[in-house]
Parts: C-alpha cells; sequence; structure tokens
C-alpha cells in the first residue's frame, strides 16, 4: 500500500461536496453497503468520471472507507455520504503527476485565471468585498444584490461566486468601513506634522442631526491629505459646549487628541463657545501650540457670502428683472418654444441654456447673470415678439447687470479658490483679500450711486471680519517665497500705515511660533559654539583663582551674544532672495526640497499650509449625505449612513471623483446665514441642501 493510506483526508469548511454522482453496484470497483428489503447488501455501480483516476483500497481503523490517486496515492474517504468534490478538484488542481505528465491537464492549467487555484471560501470573500465596495462607491440600495437582473448577470457570467442578500450586504458594508478606518488611523500615525479640522452640521431628511468632522494634513511626502473622520448622529441640543464634547470625543476616539493645529468653522454663534471649550481642554495637556492661539479659522467663502449678500440687497430692483425673465421664459413649453425662436432669430447658441437663481445663493445669481447676458439680445427680441413679456431691463439697465457682473467675478473666483481641498489654501488668504479691499475702496470712490451704495454696504460687513487679517493666514503668507515678509509689510502699510501695531504683532507672533518648532525639535536652529576648554597651569594646579573666575565670566557673556546674534533659520529664509511673483509654483515641492536646510521652518510650513480657510470639505459630506439618507432610505441607521459616507470618502481618495467642483456645490446650497442668527437655526441646514456659498 502507499506511504500515504494511513492519512485520512477529510473535506474543510471550504469544501462543500459538488454533484451528487449515483453508483450502482460492480463487482470490480463498488462503494458503501445499502441494505436491501431481503436483507442482503447490494453493491452500487460508481458512475462518475473520478473512477478512472481513483480506486478504492478498502476500509480504515475508524471503519470508514477509502479510495486513492492512482498517479500520486493520495487518499480521499468515499463514504456514500461524502460524494466526489474532493477528488474531482484532486483531477483538475491539484495532483501533481497529472499536472505534469497530463498535456490535457497543462493546458487547461494555463487556460485558467489565477483565481481558479484559489480556495472557494477566499474567492467568494473577495466577491463579497467587490459587491460592498460597488454599493459604497455607487449609492447603491442594499436590495441591490437581490434584483434579479443582477443574480441573472453574476450566474451568466460565472458559476463561482453567489449573491449575498441585503443584510449580508450591509454586514459587508460596516466590515470595510473597519478595514478602511484601520488604514486611515495608520495614515493619520504615520504623518509627521499636526492635524487641521473642518467642521459643520446638517440635517437629515429624517430630521435627524449629524456632524461632519473633516482632518487636513500634510504626509511624509509632502501631499496635501484630506480624510472625513466621522459622519456621526448628532442629537440635540446643538450648543457650543455639546459640539466641543463631540469633537473631543471624536479626537480621542483617533487618537489625534494632541497633535490638533486648527478647526475651520463657519460664522454660527455657536461656534465662538465651542472653540473657547475645545481650546480649554487641549491646553490642559499643553496640547496646542502658542496655548491655542492660532485653533480658531472663520470659514473665508462664508464671509464672502455674507459681505456679497449683503451688497445685493441695495440693487434688488435690477437683479428683479433678469430673475423675473428667466422665471417667464422657462414657465411654460410655449414660452420656451418662443424663447427658442428669438435664440434663433439673432443667431445665438441655444445649447448655452438658462440658469434660474436662488435669492439666498450669491453665486447662484451670478451664473443667472452670466447666462442672461448672453441672450441679451433674445430678451428684447422677446419683447417685441410677445406682448405679455413685461420685464425686460431698459439699456441702461442692461449696462448696470454686465458692471454688476465683472463686479461679482472677482468674487465668485475667489470663492472657488477658496473652496479647493487638493492644494494649500492658507497662503492664498491675503492677495486675495486684499484685492477685494481694493475693489471695494474703488467703487466707494466712484461717481455711481448704483455701485456706491452697494460697495458701502458690503464694505460695512468686510470691516466686521476682515479689518484685522487673520495672524496665522498672514504668516502663511509669509512662508510662500514669492511674497515673504516684503507683501505683509506692502499691505500692512497701505491698511494701517507705515509701522504699525498690527505688522509688529505678526513679526512678533511669527518668531514666537518658529520658537515652538525650535524647542519642540531634537536639534537646534543654530549651531551653537562649543564650550571654551581652560587648561590647567604648567604648576597643575586644579584651583582657578579669583582672577581666573572674573575671566570665565567675561567669556561666557561674551559667547551668550554671540549665540543671540546668529542666524536663525527663519532669519536665513527672509534674507533670501525672493522668487518671482508671477512663477507657477508648487509650494509643498518647494519645501520638500528645502527640508534639508530648514528642518524646524519646513515642519512648521508642513502645519501652516495644511490649514483649509473654508469648510467646503465637510460640507460636500452632506451631498454624499444625502443621497445616501434620501426619502427611500431615511431609516437607515446611523452608524450605516456613516460607514457608507466615510468608507466612499476613503477609496476615492484625492481623486477627482472625490472633489465636488464649486458649481456642484452650489447647486444643493440654499442659505447662508449670518452669526446674529440663532444657533439652533444658523447651524442646521434641510436636507436638500449645504451650507453654502
Amino acid at each position: 500500500m502507499d506511504s500515504s493510506s494511513n492519512n485520512d483526508v477529510i473535506p474543510s469548511l471550504g469544501e462543500e461536496e459538488e454533484g451528487n454522482d449515483t453508483m450502482e453496484p460492480v463487482e470490480a470497483n463498488s462503494r458503501s453497503n445499502t441494505p436491501t428489503g431481503s436483507g442482503q447488501d447490494r453493491k452500487r455501480k460508481c458512475t462518475s468520471a473520478v473512477w478512472s483516476s481513483f480506486v478504492i483500497v478498502g476500509k480504515n481503523v475508524q471503519g470508514k472507507e477509502h479510495c486513492k490517486c492512482k498517479y500520486c496515492g493520495k487518499q480521499y474517504i468515499c463514504e456514500g455520504t461524502h460524494g466526489t468534490g474532493n477528488m474531482k478538484r484532486h483531477i483538475e488542481f491539484q495532483c501533481p503527476k497529472i499536472m505534469m505528465h497530463d498535456p490535457r491537464q497543462m493546458l487547461l492549467k494555463n487556460n485558467k485565471s489565477a483565481n481558479m487555484t484559489v480556495s472557494n471560501s477566499k474567492s467568494q470573500n473577495e466577491f463579497r468585498t467587490i459587491v460592498a465596495e460597488t454599493i459604497v462607491l455607487h449609492d447603491l440600495p442594499f436590495s441591490f444584490v437581490e434584483w434579479s437582473g443582477v443574480r441573472k448577470m453574476i450566474g451568466y457570467c460565472t458559476d463561482e461566486f453567489h449573491m449575498v442578500s441585503r443584510n449580508t450586504a450591509k454586514a459587508d458594508v460596516l466590515s470595510l468601513y473597519c478595514i478602511e478606518k484601520t488604514k486611515v488611523k495608520t495614515l493619520l500615525e504615520e504623518a509627521p506634522g499636526r492635524i487641521c479640522l473642518t467642521s459643520d452640521l446638517w440635517t437629515s431628511i429624517a430630521t435627524d442631526g449629524y456632524m461632519c468632522l473633516t482632518t487636513h494634513f500634510i504626509d511624509k511626502i509632502w501631499v496635501l491629505q484630506k480624510k472625513v473622520l466621522s459622519f456621526c448622529f448628532m442629537p440635540p441640543p446643538h450648543d457650543g459646549v455639546s459640539l466641543a464634547d463631540k469633537i473631543k470625543t471624536l479626537l480621542w476616539e483617533w487618537k489625534i487628541e494632541n497633535r490638533i493645529f486648527s478647526i475651520t468653522l463657519d460664522n454660527a454663534s455657536s461656534n465662538n463657545s465651542l472653540v473657547h471649550n475645545l481650546k480649554s481642554h487641549l491646553n490642559i495637556n499643553k496640547a496646542l501650540l502658542c496655548d491655542g492661539e492660532f485653533l480658531h479659522i472663520r470659514c473665508c467663502a462664508h464671509i464672502i457670502n455674507l459681505i456679497v449678500q449683503d451688497g445685493l440687497k441695495e440693487i434688488y430692483g435690477v437683479v428683479h428683472k433678469v430673475r423675473e425673465s428667466v422665471k417667464y421664459a422657462r414657465a411654460s413649453q410655449t414660452r420656451k418654444q418662443k424663447f427658442l425662436e428669438c435664440i434663433k432669430r439673432v443667431h445665438l447658441d441655444s445649447k448655452r441654456g438658462l440658469r434660474q437663481d436662488v435669492p439666498t445663493r450669491w453665486n447662484s445669481t451670478y451664473l443667472m447673470l452670466d447666462s442672461a447676458i448672453y441672450y441679451r439680445l433674445a430678451w428684447t427680441a422677446l419683447e417685441l415678439a410677445d406682448s405679455n413679456y413685461k420685464h425686460c431691463p431698459s439699456e441702461s439697465e442692461w449696462e448696470n447687470v454686465e458692471k454688476l457682473y465683472k463686479f461679482l467675478r472677482h468674487f465668485y473666483d475667489t470663492t472657488n479658490l477658496f473652496s479647493g481641498t487638493k492644494y494649500p489654501t492658507s497662503n492664498l488668504y491675503m492677495p486675495k483679500v486684499f484685492i477685494t479691499y481694493l475693489t471695494l475702496m474703488q467703487n466707494l470712490a466712484s461717481d455711481d450711486p448704483f455701485f456706491k451704495a452697494m460697495s458701502n454696504q458690503m464694505y460695512t460687513k468686510f470691516n466686521k471680519y476682515w479689518f484685522d487679517f487673520s495672524t496665522i493666514l498672514a504668516i502663511a503668507i509669509i512662508l510662500d517665497p514669492r511674497y515673504k515678509m516684503e507683501f505683509v509689510m506692502f499691505v500692512y502699510e497701505r491698511l494701517y500705515g507705515a509701522e504699525s501695531k498690527q505688522l509688529e504683532e505678526v513679526k512678533g507672533k511669527l518668531f514666537a511660533l518658529f520658537n515652538e518648532y525650535v524647542t519642540s525639535s531634537t536639534g537646534r536652529s543654530t549651531i551653537r559654539p562649543s564650550p571654551l576648554s581652560y587648561p590647567s597651569t604648567s604648576s597643575g594646579r586644579q584651583r582657578v583663582d579669583d582672577l581666573d573666575l572674573v575671566l570665565l565670566d567675561f567669556d561666557n557673556n561674551i559667547n551668550g551674544d554671540i549665540v543671540d546674534i546668529q542666524r536663525t533659520q527663519l532669519d536665513l529664509y527672509l534674507e533670501e532672495r525672493r522668487l518671482e511673483r508671477s512663477i507657477d509654483l508648487n509650494i509643498l515641492d518647494f519645501w520638500k526640497g528645502n527640508e534639508p536646510r530648514y528642518p524646524e521652518l519646513a515642519a512648521m510650513a508642513r502645519d501652516v499650509l495644511s490649514v483649509p480657510i473654508s469648510t467646503v470639505a465637510s460640507e460636500s459630506a452632506f451631498s454624499m449625505g444625502g443621497r445616501v439618507l434620501d426619502q427611500f432610505r431615511s431609516s437607515l441607521l446611523p452608524n450605516v449612513a456613516e460607514a457608507l459616507v466615510c468608507s466612499r470618502d476613503w477609496i476615492l481618495g484625492n481623486g477627482e471623483s472625490a472633489i465636488l467642483k464649486c458649481e456642484e456645490i452650489t447647486k444643493d446650497l440654499w442659505e447662508m446665514e449670518d452669526d446674529s442668527t440663532p444657533a439652533s437655526t444658523q447651524t442646521m441646514h434641510d436636507q436638500s441642501s449645504i451650507q453654502g456659498y
């Protein structure tokens, strides 16, 4: 008997039997004995094709009948209840001698895909993972796995896998969420710098409150990362204390409570209390730099929205006429057709289309003006062709509309620029805000009453939020080698006058922040001279006399003065010549290349440049939340909704499909209130909207 005859091979959990081959009695090769009605045992014939490669060898000591492979001698249990699945797999994929000597098996092996050699259990697990990812990435319902058409398609393509139930698909999505969460935690642990946050609130269609917390950081290869940490249920009340407690819990869960640099929030009044409570908690363990002075960042895109909204209130009449014109043309199919005829008559492109705005969204108003101005001649033609059309602007009003459109272009472009999440935005703040200030001042000096009234209202709101520039964002522009300190001095001189206290404050805080990084670093920003050695006299005396003590004190004072006047990394960087401002510079690549020269300064730049100046990253998650918790799936549990939203963000990463363009976001935006609005209404938004600009 073969040496392997003593080893019984028992089928594993992953080796379910395939088929129930019937066996009739034969005299040569027979299986188990079946009792007959007369009490006699009769043999059953073995009809399966596997018996051409296997032979029965009898029963082992446990009394179980065995068979062995004719080629390699491997044995399997062949009791009647076990079937022939194991033997089939052995012949097709496992027998080494058949693979080496049978040309047909060799050809079969070459033609099989690599995953055919993997056990069914592993292949099924991989298939389930792919199904879970498909549900997450394409916003599919869990019942997707039970659609008859999908099951038919999978069955036609392969019989290796079978579709799971909707409950199993939900469990697979939760498992995928846990796997991806572990990866994000590892990425955060490996990040060399500090973590910046954005956060906002949202109300689902079922009136449940959700908080989105997003993290921003620059990884070890100097790539800006954006990850949604949490999309969690937030029960009332939504005051500052409750929000701070929730964020503290999330920071502790992700183990980043001692690495926070800043948090960007909108202008809700409750957020001031949130920041105060969060800062007090983090300062207990001295987790913040400069005692949290740079912790709170106000969303710049929100501020722009407030500024523009105040200005549009002053010129309601001309905008109202354009809005009513668009409504009129879109009111019925007959009017649409008549307007299309007018477009053809003046030889314009009808495919460009009209945009109807939402009055509380200034950027949608800008897009409406853009489309209406293009069809200016068509509106005039419609007024002549349709006596019911009463809202056509006059020539002078069209001129004001065009001026308004050009005026708002700067604010629209600035909002788009501030809303980026794939590139640093903190260094973009000061130049754009300064140009905004100059634009308003230019219109204030204008003789045109139309723009003067609007600009005066906007300037009042500008001074409320931006009369004093954000210090940390002023430091960010200093860390841009195209601007440095010279630009800050240029701006502050025009705003506050020469040698202003605001400029001195920026300089002081810049060096104070840099000293924090020098102190926390293992090295020094400068090379201190080595202490002087004092050799003993020729007489070998160990004691120094009084004169030596005086001279030693003199030497120490001189050495201290030398250390004080040595250049730090920040000094050397500021003294270097600025790069040309027109250069298209990747600022992260610049600091990556200069990290060996300025290690502590580069560490500071890594954190400052990762500060987001808008909350779009968190608000864009609400668009996904609206699709997850739509009217058909509004009863999803909060943990399932969080798994769907977060997993989608983590799988897509920083890919193009993960980032919503500003125009796509504005289609879902509805309202933006001032910080004078009660927190209960300001921080919670309708399901069909994202708070926006």
